[in-house]
């Protein structure tokens, strides 16, 4: 049986270890073959045993890089390349399934894993499609590095210039690389869905019902506010994203972790 490689970025400490550790518990819990999950971080503190730590890189093309991504107001946003490069994942043999940590497994991965092979895969982001923009949205994303190499490569060469094209967004970038070589599929929209748009409800339903998890989700993305944490327990932050307790969530990214991995973990 073929080994699924997972692989995640943590950088800086906005993002505890728990949320790595329940993304893997997440991910090896929804997909039926054997996972090799890793975490390219410089903060390893706190990961299970059996994710397999990558150190963050500093590459040589990073200042250049950083410099640019300062004047798009967008610091650190394009770190996530350095899991593109070839030759980066020691034996690695196909493809590579790629997440954000603030997102949350609550089904079968198997369709995207399978999708599309060959291609860069990634959903279209939820704003940028309503403004007639191809963007995808990078919270869920998966390639081969021995064939989409060009993703590290283009902007390790020209980082200034990759950075200002992008407009320092690095899901702007990886999509429209690929894209530009016809090597791009979008991820079907009911599989990967965003609690904002997709589960919260606009005012006034947000404020009589918990969010929904549409039938079909495998992931949700929790990009901007609330995140988990917040939206667990029931946030009040806006009157657009006020959200009520929502049981699922709590049932799916923290009690079955803590079930399978153990509450030290989670």
């Amino acid at each position: 049986m073929e080994t699924i490689t997972v692989a995640c970025i943590k950088w800086g400490t906005l993002f505890g270890p728990e949320y790595v550790n329940r993304l893997y518990s997440g991910v090896r819990r929804n997909l039926s073959a054997p996972v090799r999950f890793l975490c390219m971080t410089e903060h390893a503190e706190g990961l299970h045993p059996d994710v397999e730590v990558l150190p963050l890189p500093e590459e040589p093309f990073h200042a250049e890089m950083a410099a640019a991504l300062a004047v798009a107001n967008r610091q650190g946003a394009m770190r996530k390349v350095s899991l593109f490069r070839p030759g980066l994942i020691e034996g690695l043999s196909g493809p590579v399934l790629g997440f954000d940590l603030d997102v949350v497994i609550t089904g079968d991965l198997s369709p995207i894993w399978e999708m599309a092979p060959g291609k860069v895969a990634m959903r279209a982001d939820w704003v940028e499609a309503r403004r007639g923009r191809p963007t995808g949205h990078g919270s869920v994303f998966r390639y081969a590095p021995d064939r989409h190499g060009y993703l590290y490569e283009d902007i390790a060469k020209a980082p200034t210039a990759e950075v200002e094209k992008a407009r320092g967004s690095e899901q702007r970038y990886t999509s429209l690389k690929a894209q530009g070589r016809g090597d791009f599929a979008y991820i079907d929209k009911d599989l990967v869905v965003s609690f904002k748009h997709d589960c919260l409800g606009l005012p006034p339903v947000n404020w009589l019902r918990p969010a929904r998890l549409p039938d079909n989700a495998r992931v949700v993305c929790f990009h901007g506010h609330p995140k988990m944490p917040e939206a667990v327990d029931g946030y009040s932050g806006s009157l657009l994203r006020y959200a009520k307790p929502v049981p699922w969530l709590q049932d799916h990214w923290i009690d079955r972790a803590r079930d399978d991995l153990g509450a030290d973990w989670t």
